[in-house]
């Protein structure tokens, strides 16, 4: 009775066939096929497709592969068989590929991941094909209408017998037949069904062809890691947490270890690899601050999971990873990159799961506010007497012996809003800013509203802080030091004694603080109705705080202490100085680099 087939693991093949949509920035593994005279077949757990086949095999006269068959039952048709087939050009269930010479046309160029193959080999002897690529997650679809053409993650030194490997699954173990290939030609003997495969190791890397009757299987391994994303744990340059769940497949409680490894060196032409992401592991909420507790991931170190059995409490767990972003000193758009590899106590699996993320600059749109809590005080101290009476000099004035300008706390704090941009180096203080689509349908950060695309303002926005002092050319204000956790931010606004749009001290229409004579002709020098104002603002930019959430959010959220001096100069150039104090928080909105000026 024939049966159907559906395809394996087809939206996966068919991507990357069209085209790998996974990073192109990954970490590196090896994996080692041994390939016997005649016809293996395989399973690939690692993506190899930045070099074609004619590179990977046709330039490497050593190399004795002669053709290579990729299983790829077509996603929009009905497929049937009833025994393990062999590759034939009639069937479009394989893709093909032959060296040059051959006779045969190829209709594939590039190994794709989680996909068995046939290999055919020429030579007399076992040859080892070394492979290196990216590694992937594994992704396994089953069919219980026909044959399963796939291999299972078990760990490549000592795996499991299947009789033991199979124990686990005892539906899977009664009912399944397993094919295997020997090596050499292809015959109603090649692939041969294992009857007595107790003793037959489950290999890491060769392809069997399972059938099941009808039972459907989820069991290729005790337990599965179920990603959010088929790059898996990808962070890049903006993201700092990521979750995974660990399930049980069993009826028995399973041990999961994860632990960090690093990656291998990137072949010739790759994207460097500056280091391995520093990771944290999510704990348990602490109730009387609401923060989280964590340990660190290090590589080489590990994390231990117990699963209850299938379908009770604690058979699916999740587990929350964080990039330690406050521990990232590499330079900004460096990729970093390992592999978190997953086993379970019975030595039965090993699943490997690429985790990367890119080392991110503080470029782009950062808007928050300032608390003044404190302010200075000004308070003079007079000399007394002994009868505790004040002292007058000999001009008639009180003696004053000391001024207080001690900050202290405000009845009520006083909100600022801060607008900050950086362009990955240098770091900008801003009035105003205008942020939507310009003409280019682009994201667009500017200080004038002519770079936003008239047709789309319903969309964009204006932000302002208007306790600074406007101008119609809107320039920003640069800011010295550093624009890191631990860093100082430190910038100086200057409010011009004529300034009449932003001089608190004028009213344009007051005769009285006009700035004019009474004549309304001669502007009057400073000191005389208003005051220069120069505001010294500084933003003291915390250290990464000693929980989950602090040393992962660096990359867009920082915080710390503002704090402000303000200086008016009168008459002669005569001055007071007045000091301010609080606390600030900014989130990043936009990773927009450029500030476009008009």
């Amino acid at each position: 009775m024939k049966r159907e087939i559906r395809p394996f693991s087809a939206t996966c093949v068919a991507a990357l066939l069209l085209g790998s949509g996974l990073s192109s920035q990954a970490q590196w593994q090896t994996q080692s096929l041994v390939i016997k005279p005649g016809w293996t077949a395989v399973y690939l757990h690692v993506d190899t497709s930045y070099q074609t086949l004619d590179q990977l095999v046709g330039s490497d006269a050593s190399n004795p592969i002669a053709e290579v068959w990729l299983w790829q039952p077509a996603p929009s048709t009905l497929q049937f068989v009833t025994s393990p087939q062999n590759p034939v050009f009639a069937n479009t269930q394989w893709a093909n590929w032959a060296r040059l010479g051959l006779g045969i046309n190829s209709t594939f160029n590039s190994l794709v991941p989680n996909a068995a193959y046939l290999i055919h080999s020429i030579a007399a002897t076992n040859y080892t094909w070394v492979l290196k690529g990216k590694p992937v997650a594994p992704n396994y679809s089953w069919t219980s209408t026909g044959l399963n053409f796939l291999d299972f993650p078990t760990p490549p030194i000592n795996p499991p017998a299947f009789d033991s490997f199979l124990s686990l699954a005892p539906a899977l173990q009664s009912t399944a037949e397993i094919y295997q290939y020997g090596g050499g030609n292809l015959s109603s003997t090649n692939p041969a069904r294992l009857f007595a495969y107790h003793t037959t190791p489950v290999t890491r890397g060769q392809a069997y062809w399972i059938r099941a009757g009808t039972l459907f299987n989820s069991y290729f391994g005790p337990f599965q890691v179920i990603l959010s994303g088929a790059s898996g744990v990808d962070f890049g340059d903006v993201v700092s947490q990521i979750s995974l769940h660990l399930r049980n497949v069993t009826g028995a409680n399973v041990t999961v270890g994860m632990r960090l490894l690093p990656s291998e060196s990137p072949p010739g032409g790759q994207t460097p690899i500056a280091g391995v992401p520093p990771l944290l592991v999510r704990g348990a909420l602490n109730t009387s601050n609401l923060t989280y507790s964590f340990s660190y991931l290090g590589v080489g170190g590990s994390q231990t999971f117990t699963l209850s059995p299938q379908g009770q409490s604690g058979s699916d767990i999740v587990v929350v990873l964080g990039l330690n972003r406050s521990a990232i000193t590499s330079s900004p758009g460096s990729l970093l990159a390992g592999i978190l590899q997953f086993t379970d106590g019975f030595n039965f699996s090993e699943l490997d799961v690429p985790v990367s993320a890119l080392a991110a600059s503080t470029a782009g749109l950062w808007v928050g506010n300032a608390s003044v809590t404190q302010v200075g005080n000004y308070l003079k101290i007079y000399q007394t007497d002994t009868n505790n009476q004040p002292v007058i000099s000999t001009n008639g004035n009180y003696v004053v012996t000391g001024i207080n300008t001690n900050l202290g706390a405000v009845a009520q704090s006083f909100p600022l809003r801060l607008i900050l941009h950086n362009d990955g180096i240098n770091t900008f203080l801003l009035q105003r800013v205008f942020f939507g689509m310009g003409a280019s349908s682009n994201l667009v950060i500017a200080t004038t509203e002519n770079a936003l695309d008239p047709a789309q303002l319903g969309n964009a926005r204006r932000i302002t802080a208007t306790h600074l002092p406007w101008s119609a050319a809107n320039n920003p204000w640069p800011f010295s030091g550093p624009f890191i956790q631990g860093g100082t931010l430190s910038t100086t606004a200057l409010v011009a004694y004529d300034d009449q749009a932003s001089n608190p001290f004028l009213h344009t229409y007051h005769p009285d603080h006009d700035n004019l004579d009474v004549t309304f002709h001669t502007e009057l020098p400073q000191g005389s109705e208003s005051y220069q104002v120069t505001r010294k603002i500084s933003l003291v930019i915390s250290s990464a705080g000693n929980d989950f959430a602090s040393l992962t959010s660096a990359g867009q959220t920082v915080s710390g202490n503002y704090l402000e001096t303000i200086t008016l100069a009168g008459l002669g150039g005569a001055s007071r100085n007045f000091n301010v104090a609080g606390v600030f928080a900014l989130n990043r909105i936009s990773t927009v680099s450029t500030l476009t000026k008009q």
